[in-house]
């Protein structure tokens, strides 16, 4: 009964059969002596079959082993999930993102030589679960027969480092949640801890978050902090983009426009489509790790699979890209991403005006941004909180946000792809961050955020002309929106959104251990020589 609830919850046929065989605590030795624990899901009657395997930090029961282990097996496929190196009784210690390479290929070479593995080998799951496929599948040959790549990418550097910023919220709730998952009762919601943690993200030095979340220390909170400065290679090990070209392997990726993943993914979907791969991806309303993305996920992933393991093409028969429109409530195919389209400039205009023109001779716009009270993070792509679309309006009436509004739309506007804003800005102290939203303003004058962007600015970088204007050129999550009829489009500048990005303390002092800051004004031109501007992807169908 409880097999055919979870069928029917992620919207797949029901799965006929006894149910799967499981061996439990399966040993698998690395090079170094460390031995990794699995468990292995197979189909009753299986002698020799083709494998998927899942790497995990987060343990081989609950959910995970029900959604992937016991459904894929249920549905014909042979299942390994392995608790990676320091996790859930796997031995050695737990770094995230170091050895995943080494453990990840030493596990699949091992998998081969099982006289239960007839050779072939895919990989499967999601965020960390889609970095452990990365790590294996451009060095392993033979290649893996597939790699279903649920929000992820092959580098997570610019993940924990948006635009040169680091992402506070996200990296203290992920290691807050690292540093006590084995815990007891850890699995269970905790209201407490909740708001321990985040009450942490507005603790100083930010290095320390991580005690004052969960009373102690997490190594890998530690490692990011540290490794906060420009052009610092520590985490190269955990860099795989290098290598998404040359990838000989069929890929099918899922991923959500409030995930957190959602540009490098799809950077790394164009790559591989430009190399002539024929990747194929799916685009959903959703945030990262949101309940209601798991069915289409789930769906896709054992589709694919089928497809490439077992002979099963059905799935297959759809465009490479499909999407969902927000604003419209509806699903578009493509063959490529990003679609055609025109790039149209909205330009940041005096007294709070957005239009196709700049101004002519204004005045420079100011606000002043302060550490001390910095201006607060609504929505976007977060791993815990309030994620996805809000209400922006408390926000914007802040004397530290600037707002540029739009007229009234004459007719829908549908903008699908990438999104970029230019801003010419001067600061009082250098040291700065220059953050830009693009929000939809309906007929009530609610205005929700719809993609944004952050940028770091450092004294002389980017380059500043002879006044200290820098041109600050700031990436936009990639989106498809429908602006309605009758809607505004708006644009906020501010100097922060906190704690998704860490406060900028206007000193240059380390995050490690900067705990003071100072007020930092700001000075956004729109003029007709530095015409400050968003561009949107403008599409006609």
């Amino acid at each position: 009964m409880l097999d055919r609830l979870v069928d029917k919850m992620l919207g797949l046929p029901r799965a006929e059969g006894p149910k799967p065989v499981v061996t439990r605590d399966l040993t698998v030795p690395m090079p170094d002596g460390v031995t990794l624990l699995a468990d292995r899901y197979a189909p009753a009657g299986t002698t020799s079959a083709p494998v998927v395997l899942i790497r995990t930090p987060y343990g081989r029961k609950g959910i995970l082993s029900k959604l992937f282990g016991d459904t894929f097996a249920r549905h014909g496929l042979q299942t390994v999930i392995q608790s990676t190196r320091g996790s859930f009784g796997s031995g050695g210690e737990f770094r995230p993102f170091h050895l995943e390479r080494e453990d990840g290929v030493a596990t699949a070479e091992w998998l081969r030589a099982q006289p239960w593995c007839d050779g072939n080998l895919a990989m499967a799951g999601a965020s960390y679960l889609g970095h452990t496929q990365w790590a294996v599948g451009p060095y392993l040959d033979p290649p893996l027969a597939a790699m279903c790549l649920g929000v992820t990418a092959s580098e997570f550097v610019s993940t924990f480092y948006p635009g040169g910023v680091l992402a506070a919220d996200n990296m203290v709730s992920w290691s807050a949640m690292i540093g006590r998952q084995e815990e007891r009762f850890a699995a269970l919601p905790n209201p407490l801890q909740k708001r321990k943690t985040r009450k942490a993200m507005s603790f100083l030095p930010l290095s320390r978050a991580d005690v004052a979340a969960i009373g102690k220390p997490v190594q890998f909170l530690q490692d990011i902090t540290e490794h906060f400065v420009p052009d610092d290679d520590y985490w190269a090990m955990s860099d795989h983009s290098a290598e998404v070209a040359k990838l000989d392997v069929p890929v099918s990726m899922v991923t959500g426009w409030y995930d957190l993943f959602i540009g490098s993914q799809l950077r790394d979907f164009r790559t591989l489509a430009e190399a002539g791969k024929a990747p194929r991806i799916t685009i959903g309303p959703w945030a990262h790790g949101e309940p209601a993305s798991m069915g289409p996920m789930i769906r896709d992933q054992l589709g694919f699979l089928r497809a490439h393991l077992l002979g099963d093409r059905t799935f297959l028969q759809r465009a490479p890209v499909r999407l969902f429109l927000q604003g419209a409530g509806t699903w578009l195919d493509f063959e490529s991403w990003p679609p055609p389209s025109t790039a149209t400039a909205a330009h940041l205009r005096p007294i709070g005006g957005l239009g196709e023109r700049a101004g002519d001779e204004a005045l420079p716009t100011t606000f002043t941004f302060d550490p001390a009270d910095p201006t607060p993070a609504v929505g976007g792509p977060l791993l815990t909180g309030e994620w996805k679309q809000r209400d922006n309006q408390e926000v914007e009436a802040r004397p530290d946000v600037l707002v540029f509004t739009g007229e009234p739309l004459p007719s829908d506007l549908d903008v699908i792809g990438e999104v970029t804003a230019t801003v010419h800005v001067r600061t009082e102290l250098g040291h700065a961050d220059i953050y830009v939203r693009l929000c939809d303003v309906d007929s009530g004058g609610v205005s929700r955020n719809v993609t944004d962007g952050i940028r770091r600015l450092r004294p002389g970088f980017p380059s500043a002309d002879a006044d200290g204007v820098v041109t600050a050129e700031v990436t936009l999550d990639p989106t498809a929106y429908r602006f309605r009829h009758g809607h505004r489009l708006r644009v906020q500048v501010a100097g922060g959104a906190f704690p998704r990005f860490a406060r900028n303390h206007g000193t240059g002092e380390p995050v490690t251990s900067a705990v003071d800051g100072k007020p930092n004004r700001f000075e956004v031109f729109h003029d007709a020589a530095r015409p400050s501007k968003i561009t949107l992807p403008v599409f006609n169908s």
